[in-house]
């Protein structure tokens, strides 16, 4: 569904070269539900926006779903729901509904369709309170409760989300959480970040770790916990980094 082969994203960054993703060679099935670990800075929004086609690889492929995210980027956006931290994608003169059928339109979807997708994910967002309010005046968590709502509108095939539950307080986290057992459920392939270790090993299949932009580990959970003889996420991650991942 997913498939990186050997592929780089290098920037120029005043006289230096950054290397922010190095030789980067996996595949994440359909269906999988994959959960991206790594300290800041380690390349793991970098990761995420060469597979959504906003980052052209300086060397290798990213393929979605048997479409290259550069010869053929329009099937792969086609194809997927995109949300970064601290990226809503909003517009705040807009109310929450009108920004949900702006997205609808955008993908094509017929009025009908966009209604029903609009009512489904406000019911289970609890937005349905403040669906015709103008976003400029919304909290933090009202904001990315839409602007997930708004990644998910067309009803992707497979999911891209930085930090999703960010500015989420413990409820709306949970329902969140939840929601993605539902997307499981329906064998969407969704790909992660998170820094909360909870969340990856409640709703991973499998993660991957990174370090330096470089993929030091991707497996299922099962097998990292056998391998590091630990079921504790946060202390594996932790100790693999006081050990120079290993």
């Amino acid at each position: 569904m997913i498939t990186l082969s050997d592929c780089s994203c290098w920037f120029k960054d005043k006289k230096k070269v950054v290397k922010a993703m190095k030789h980067m060679t996996f595949s994440v099935k359909e269906g999988e539900v994959v959960g991206i670990l790594g300290e800041n800075g380690a390349g793991k929004t970098t990761l995420l926006r060469a597979v959504a086609t906003l980052l052209e690889p300086t060397h290798g492929t990213v393929t979605v779903a048997g479409f290259d995210t550069v010869k053929e980027a329009t099937e792969v956006k086609k194809r997927i729901g995109v949300l970064f931290g601290g990226e809503t994608g909003l517009y705040d003169r807009l109310t929450a509904r009108e920004n949900l059928e702006y997205f609808g339109k955008l993908y094509g979807l017929d009025q009908h369709e966009i209604k029903a997708r609009i009512e489904d994910l406000a019911k289970r967002f609890g937005m349905r309170q403040y669906l015709d309010r103008k976003v400029k005046g919304f909290s933090r968590g009202m904001k990315q409760k839409v602007a997930i709502a708004r990644t998910l509108i067309h009803d992707p095939d497979i999911i891209l989300f930085d930090e999703p539950t960010t500015g989420l307080d413990i409820t709306s986290s949970n329902i969140f959480r939840d929601f993605i057992h539902q997307l499981k459920q329906q064998n969407k392939t969704i790909l992660f970040s998170s820094h909360i270790m909870e969340e990856v090993s409640q709703l991973c299949d499998s993660v991957m770790m990174i370090h330096q932009g470089e993929l030091v580990y991707k497996g299922t959970l099962p097998e990292l916990y056998a391998q590091e003889q630990s079921e504790d996420l946060n202390y594996i991650f932790m100790s693999k980094l006081a050990r120079g991942i290993s």
